[in-house]
């Protein structure tokens, strides 16, 4: 019977974020103005007032889900991970609550990598979509057959859950894809409103900023394992673990394969802290006997 705790990515964010816990908790408020010194603006002003759009800005989207995440875990006083995961950004406040990284250098990294992450989207016009109900070879099969007959990149990005995957690429390659998708039986090919090819060869420079932003920060013997995107296993190594964060950025979120290995080590209760319920939802279409709940 082992717990785990997970936390969620970028599509999280509400206005007026985090706003309860500013208001009814000390140590939440101090967390909230220490993450305004580190960032050098006050984005408890963006979470508590920002329109949607605004909280829609990857500078701001990326520091606001990380910051709301680690308060609502925090908030939990019996927390005691024997496993933690985080879907995409989500991974960062994984490795706080394990112990890997500091609260403040790890939001030093989320700035960091969400500014990379916007400047490469400027640099190459690109886009994703959201495919339901096709077997991901088949997912796969058609993003490496568009690729090869158009020089277009389309790639697999996030492996939600059996019959959900995102896929990622240059916009001519995911429409095309889109398109392929829907003729080979998908339910939905849908272009979602994201800014850029998140999770491929288009986050290319941004990988090159982050990483020598990674290799200049302490990281620290995790108390428990975290199961990384990029390699949906046990990772306790801390080499291993820079490495897995880095290649993150153009490598798939492999979170189906995340959570089944999980399970195979022993998890039978999750537990998402952070804002939304969108990884509670997935772990259940995952395993429907899994206990899963949530703190925001």
């Amino acid at each position: 019977m082992k717990h785990a705790y997970i936390f969620p990515g970028q599509g999280s964010q509400f206005p007026g974020m985090g706003k309860d816990h500013y208001d009814n908790s000390a140590f939440a408020k101090k967390l909230f103005e220490q993450a305004n010194e580190v960032l050098g603006f006050r984005i408890s002003d963006v979470m508590f007032n920002g329109s949607e759009d605004d909280l829609k800005q990857t500078n701001v989207t990326q520091p606001a889900v990380f910051l709301h995440s680690i308060i609502a875990y925090r908030s939990i006083e019996s927390a005691r991970p024997d496993m933690v995961a985080g879907h995409s950004l989500g991974e960062f406040s994984a490795l706080v609550a394990n112990g890997t990284l500091s609260f403040d250098d790890a939001l030093q990294l989320v700035a960091i990598r969400a500014r990379a992450m916007q400047k490469a989207c400027a640099m190459n016009p690109s886009t994703m979509a959201a495919v339901l109900g096709l077997a991901d070879e088949i997912v796969e099969e058609t993003c490496a057959a568009v690729q090869k007959e158009t020089g277009e990149i389309v790639v697999p990005a996030n492996y939600n859950c059996p019959g959900q995957l995102v896929i990622s690429g240059t916009i001519k390659g995911i429409e095309i894809a889109c398109e392929r998708m829907k003729a080979v039986g998908a339910k939905r090919a849908l272009i979602l409103p994201v800014g850029g090819a998140f999770h491929s060869p288009l986050m290319e420079p941004a990988k090159e900023e982050l990483q020598s932003a990674i290799e200049s920060i302490n990281f620290h013997t995790p108390a428990c394992a975290v199961y990384q995107n990029v390699a949906a296993k046990a990772v306790m190594d801390k080499e291993e673990i820079k490495q897995n964060l880095i290649d993150q950025l153009t490598g798939a979120v492999r979170w189906t394969q995340s959570v089944q290995a999980m399970i195979s080590d022993g998890a039978s209760k999750f537990t998402e802290a952070g804002p939304g319920k969108v990884l509670q939802g997935l772990v259940l279409k995952i395993d429907k006997v899994m206990q899963a709940e949530g703190v925001n």
